[in-house]
């Protein structure tokens, strides 16, 4: 089986790259970093460090690479022998992964017999596939999209594995938590897909992809703010502060409200879940960067990312988000001059003020109850 999978990345090439590889697929990386793909090319084969206290390392080997930005005609060959198409290369990207599919897409539609396959988008974000293959159908004729619609799956997908900053002695190999989780929506496959292992098939993704989200990016985010107003560098320096930890834990039970009262998870099973979670940043093996943790405070800030649609959701449902108001205020004091986002927003509040920041960036009015909570919290961080 031959799986295409863009994002040659830590991610693409420690987690996605690994578990297709482990199913047996033949995998093909296709990326525009040169130098990525180059490597690929000439070595055919990189190690997965397990960032705990055995460091095993998993070999895969046999893989390609395309660059994707240089080599049109490699790609669509690509695109006409795939089993599965794979992505992990950030939502931002997703769309123009669509549109670079579109002449491989087109030739094998129109083959005589068309093998069906699925486009899996394996990105941090509510409906990434469905964003990709919106991307894809503006190119193609109705008649062509009712091809599709036969022969192409297109599951959302929710994954989870920490990928820390690194530098290896040979630029392929990855360091990965041993931990990792692949959720597809079941229904939405098509090809032979249904029994890869290491993946969980679920009906109804939404439960999961929000858990994930409100759960370990929201954490993961809040201990990142919040540590870095403590002054520290690292998560696991910031997991060893106990008003980091408090705070992170108050975010995190007022998420677990949310994501139990919406979607009817287990309490005791969640809870233990969240435990899980903060175990893992707690990982002495993986020292991540907080300033990475944090990047793209704007993205991070918007309506529907991981703290302003749970504490939207908790007031809705008549709750008080007060630690996911304080992480947001915490977010709006992170200061960060080699981050675009963290520079334009730092630039607005001195500019515009408070008020219009959060109209601007998370659609807050000044009568919204949570601007309130937020604007309480600020003043508090900055007495």
């Amino acid at each position: 089986m031959n799986a295409l999978h863009f994002g040659a990345g830590n991610i693409g090439r420690g987690f996605i790259g690994l578990l297709l590889a482990q199913n047996g697929f033949q995998v093909t990386f296709a990326d525009v970093s040169e130098v990525l793909i180059d490597a690929i090319k000439k070595e055919g084969k990189y190690r997965v460090i397990l960032a705990d206290e055995s460091h095993e390392a998993v070999p895969v080997e046999g893989v390609f690479g395309i660059n994707s930005a240089k080599e049109p005609d490699a790609l669509k060959e690509a695109v006409l022998k795939a089993d599965l198409i794979t992505t992990a290369v950030g939502v931002n990207i997703v769309p123009h992964i669509g549109r670079s599919l579109l002449e491989g897409i087109k030739e094998r539609l129109h083959q005589e017999k068309v093998t069906p396959f699925s486009i899996i988008a394996c990105e941090n974000a509510v409906g990434a596939t469905k964003v990709l293959k919106e991307a894809l159908y503006e190119g193609l004729s109705e008649d062509e999209k009712t091809l599709a619609e036969m022969y192409i799956g297109f599951p959302n997908s929710a994954v989870d594995r920490i990928v820390p900053m690194q530098k290896n002695e040979n630029p392929l190999d990855v360091q990965v938590e041993p931990f990792f989780e692949w959720v597809v929506e079941e229904d939405a496959v098509k090809g032979e897909l249904r029994s890869l292992e290491g993946v969980h098939y679920v009906k109804d993704l939404t439960p999961y992809i929000e858990r994930k989200l409100f759960t370990v990016n929201t954490g993961h985010a809040a201990t990142a703010y919040f540590g870095l107003l403590k002054g520290h560098e690292t998560v696991l320096q910031a997991m060893k502060d106990e008003e980091v930890v408090t705070a992170v834990r108050g975010v995190l039970k007022e998420t677990s409200a949310y994501i139990v009262k919406s979607y009817g998870f287990d309490e005791k099973e969640h809870q233990a879940y969240v435990e899980k979670i903060l175990s893992r940043f707690e990982n002495p093996y993986i020292s991540d960067d907080l300033t990475r943790v944090a990047r793209s405070p704007i993205r991070k800030i918007s309506p529907s990312d991981r703290f302003m649609k749970p504490a939207m959701g908790l007031i809705s449902l008549g709750l008080e988000p007060k630690d996911l108001a304080r992480a947001i205020a915490a977010l709006l004091l992170y200061i960060n001059e080699e981050d675009p986002e963290a520079v334009v927003l730092q630039k607005d509040l001195k500019e515009l003020g408070l008020s219009e920041v959060l109209l601007k960036y998370a659609g807050l009015s000044e009568e919204d109850a949570l601007a309130k909570l937020i604007k309480k919290e600020y003043i508090l961080l900055t007495d």
